[in-house]
């Protein structure tokens, strides 16, 4: 079965255009320049709205391999979604910290940038950065 959410050609600020919340907008591109810094790689879209920075091949027990962005977010319309290995042990004891936010499977939801601890964000990224390339040994 093939991935769903796989690297496209398509252009970030087209997609970025069609993001309606302005505050959304201002948190998005302040994730991505964060994104970028950690990463030291531009934003690429995955799908139709994820916003992911790298690239890092898997492969399960199972078999089953792909590519995943190293890092990510989505910026939806209810909140914003970053895909950061939440539930990990080292990133989750970070999150006592960040203010206030959601957790599910990996993902880290925020409704706004305004609401979290700056530092603890970048550490968290940073974290699930070092993280995703520990795990498929780069």
């Amino acid at each position: 079965m093939a991935n769903k959410t796989v690297e496209t050609q398509a252009s970030v600020e087209d997609f970025l255009g069609k993001v309606e919340l302005p505050q959304r907008l201002a948190d998005a591109r302040v994730l991505i320049d964060l994104m970028t810094r950690i990463s030291g790689e531009p934003p690429r879209l995955w799908g139709p709205s994820i916003i992911g920075f790298g690239s890092v091949h898997y492969r399960y027990a199972s078999g089953r391999e792909g590519d995943t962005p190293g890092i990510a977010f989505s910026p939806r319309k209810a909140e914003l979604v970053l895909y950061v290995g939440a539930s990990t042990p080292n990133i989750a004891a970070l999150l006592e910290g960040l203010g206030k936010h959601k957790t599910g499977k990996g993902c880290l939801y925020v409704k706004k940038l305004a609401d979290v601890d700056a530092d603890v964000l970048a550490r968290v990224v940073e974290t699930a950065w070092e993280n995703r390339h520990a795990m498929a040994g780069c």
